[in-house]
This record gives C-alpha cells, sequence and structure tokens, in this order.
C-alpha cells in the first residue's frame, strides 16, 4: 500500500525530474541553434544602393549584418574599371572588418538570340570573376531573364544556350577560385523545373544557384519539390520582407538547415526607410526568430 505522503513525494519527484529533463532539452535545443543559425547578409539591391564601402561595412556590423552582397550600378563603385588600386583597397577595407563581400551582383544574362549581346554578357562576366577574383569576393551572381518564345525561339533552345555558356564563364571563374551564382530569376526562367534543366545542361562543378525566393517556388509540386531539385546547387539565398505571408519562409529557413547549408541569406529590402538600421535590426530579429534561435 502506497501512503497518501509517499504517493505526492513520489508524484513531486517525478514531476521534478519531468520539469528538469524538459528543461534539459530546451537548453540542448537553444544551444545547438546557437551554434547553428543560418548566416545573414545584405543586398545593396534596394536599401543599402546609395551607400559607400565605409557605411555599409559600418552599417552592416552595427546591425550583426555579416555579409554584402554589392550589386552593379549601385553606390558602393565595384565595378570592373576599377585601377588594381583601387580593388587593392576594396579588398583591405572588408579583410580588416567583421562584414564578409560575399558576392557580386552583376546583371549578366545568357538567353540573348543575338550572337553579339550573348558574347558580350559572357565578356562582362568574365571581368566581373577578375573583379571579385582582386577584391575578396567569393562568388559573381548573374541570371537568366526570359525565353523567347515570342521570336519563335524554342524554350529548349534557349534553356541549353544559357547552359553552356554557363558551363564557359564557370570553367573560366574556376581558374580564379571564384563560383558562378545563377539566380533563379525572370517571368519564366524562375520556374525551377526550367532552372533545374539549366543546370543539367550547363554540367558544371562551378556553376551553383542562388535561390531567390520567388512565388514560383510554390508551383510545380510546392517548395519541398522545387527545393529538392536545386538543393545540391544552391550556394547563396536572396530573400525579401520576412512580414510577407505569401511565402514560407519558416519552411524555406528549416530546409536550409537540414540540408546543412553553410552560405549566407541576404536581405533584399525596400529602399523606403528614414531609419535604415532599424529596419535591419527587425529583419535579424525575425530572421532568428523564424529559426526558432529567440
Amino acid at each position: 500500500m502506497v501512503s497518501r505522503r509517499n504517493f505526492f513525494q513520489t508524484s513531486a519527484l517525478a514531476m521534478a525530474s519531468g520539469a528538469l529533463l524538459t528543461l534539459e532539452k530546451a537548453e540542448a535545443k537553444v544551444k545547438l541553434n546557437a551554434e547553428t543559425p543560418l548566416k545573414l547578409g545584405l543586398v545593396t539591391y534596394n536599401l543599402a544602393k546609395d551607400w559607400d564601402i565605409d557605411t555599409l561595412i559600418k552599417n552592416c556590423t552595427e546591425t550583426k549584418f555579416e555579409a554584402v552582397e554589392l550589386r552593379t550600378t549601385h553606390g558602393h563603385g565595384v565595378e570592373p574599371h576599377l585601377t588594381d588600386e583601387q580593388r587593392r583597397e576594396v579588398r583591405k577595407k572588408f579583410a580588416g572588418s567583421p562584414v564578409k563581400l560575399a558576392s557580386l551582383g552583376s546583371v549578366c544574362e545568357f538567353d540573348s538570340p543575338d550572337p553579339q549581346v550573348l558574347k558580350q554578357n559572357i565578356e562582362t562576366c568574365k571581368a566581373f570573376v577578375q573583379l571579385a577574383a582582386d577584391v575578396g569576393a567569393e562568388g559573381v551572381k548573374v541570371r537568366p531573364n526570359r525565353l523567347h518564345l515570342d521570336k519563335g525561339i524554342p524554350e529548349e533552345t534557349t534553356l541549353r544556350q544559357i547552359g553552356e555558356s554557363l558551363a564557359l564563364v564557370g570553367a573560366f571563374a574556376k581558374t580564379y577560385g571564384v563560383e558562378i551564382r545563377v539566380e533563379v530569376h525572370g517571368s519564366e526562367t524562375s520556374r525551377v523545373p526550367r532552372m533545374k534543366k539549366i543546370f543539367d545542361y550547363a554540367d558544371h562543378d562551378n556553376v551553383f544557384a542562388c535561390w531567390n525566393c520567388n512565388q514560383a517556388d510554390l508551383e510545380d509540386g510546392g517548395l519541398e519539390a522545387n527545393y529538392k531539385r536545386l538543393e545540391k546547387k544552391i550556394h547563396f539565398v536572396h530573400m525579401r520582407d520576412l512580414y510577407l505571408e505569401e511565402y514560407p519562409w519558416r519552411r524555406l529557413l528549416k530546409l536550409l538547415r537540414k540540408s546543412g547549408y553553410t552560405g549566407y541569406c541576404c536581405a533584399e529590402l525596400g529602399s523606403a526607410s528614414s531609419d535604415p538600421l532599424r529596419v535591419m535590426r527587425y529583419y535579424r530579429a525575425l530572421f532568428l526568430a523564424y529559426q526558432d534561435i529567440l
């Protein structure tokens, strides 16, 4: 027979043990999450489009953004026309800061049916690769932009041309230790099955994907199916405003972490703000909260 006193003592002990075990699990989860958060960066499009290098580094450091992608034509001025001395200065500034120069965001695209336009984009991409190597950037972002069905050009012809062009610039970039990152972009080409065909045609180990968080990611079987199609190629991520509910941000972040993604998630934030640093702080807080870190 269990006495009333023994019953309550045993129950209290069980409850205490259960609470302790729950606390230990919670602390272990927090510790794990704290050790393995995804890394947050900033694309200079659009919030930081007018910032020079010093301002970029200062603001990213202050708000704990770990990296930047410098989109071409913006206020930072990091373009292929820089002299050798200017390139060394850019490299020095980032090397002496906690902010990583993760990528150069070119607008090079390889879908044009005009051979001269295609050639010019390839040469411009090569110039960005050389610039990236000089300033210490890890990669160069390029993009497909459209199909040309209205001109009677079959879809597969354009996808093959893009892929073969990527193989060419990918091989060139590999000799410089720079990655080619293909943004999932374009009103027609952003459909992930088409992007998968582009990568199949490229068939190169230095051509990677920049996941772009498009609404098209939710078509063709949904987010998980599309992520799986490109999972092994994803080396960079662009993200929009996290408060926009039409995109399943938590599910994406879970997929990235589960797959062992170690690259950067770079925010593309709107420019309409009188207090951009406040926006960046809020963004980072939400980014961590969506990973159950806060």
